[in-house]
């Protein structure tokens, strides 16, 4: 009943808040653990979250897990996506999911694993090769957050209004938003928590 109104039971990453303002705060996240997958959409019948059940798959979240343990990995949120221009993917579940996508259709799609595995060779080994584990750096966000359903138009609002206040306060933006949601799609809307993030020098 919780996951109805908004309550976030599962782990997310952990941050330090370089600077809070009015209009957002700068965080620094340290390095993580991902696995992801890049596809055509056209494999999932046009479905740009069709990598999403190759990711759960992998993690034992519908079932038994594909991974060479095989053990089962924890769900984290937010679910995290990325694309190209201003259009947002939606994802459905909760999970860390980053979407990439790009100008030939193809879209990558990244859960951030627990913070227990500190390396790639930490975690286990994927049974589909199209999942990949990979390790992400330090990374450096100028973010706001925001209630509500996380429409396009609402997306790119915030983006935008978020890109002009770092800008005016003189950070260097160096890469597209990420859409960070921290409730699954059933969630009521007046209770998500959604977040904007644009990456900083």
């Amino acid at each position: 009943m919780g996951m109805v109104f908004g309550k976030i039971t599962v782990e997310t990453p952990k941050y330090e808040v370089v600077q809070s303002s009015a209009d957002y705060e700068i965080r620094k996240y340290p390095p993580a653990v991902a696995a992801e997958v890049t596809y055509d959409p056209s494999q999932f019948k046009g479905n740009k979250d069709g990598g999403f059940s190759l990711l759960a798959n992998y993690i034992g979240a519908l079932g038994n897990p594909q991974n060479a343990k095989p053990e089962k990995i924890a769900m984290t949120a937010p679910v995290i996506t990325r694309s190209p221009g201003n259009e947002s993917e939606k994802i459905p579940m909760t999970a860390t999911v980053v979407t990439k996508g790009d100008n030939n259709n193809m879209v990558t799609m990244q859960f951030l694993l627990p913070a227990t595995y500190k390396t790639a060779e930490e975690a286990p080994k994927p049974l589909d090769e199209r999942v990949v584990i990979k390790e992400e750096g330090e990374r450096k966000y100028g973010v706001v957050k925001f209630g509500g359903v996380a429409t396009d138009k609402v997306v790119e609002e915030k983006v935008e209004n978020l890109k002009k206040s770092l800008e005016r306060d003189g950070y260097k933006v160096i890469g597209q938003f990420l859409l960070a949601r921290y409730n699954p799609p059933w969630t009521l809307p007046a209770f998500r928590t959604n977040e904007v993030m644009l990456p900083v020098e």
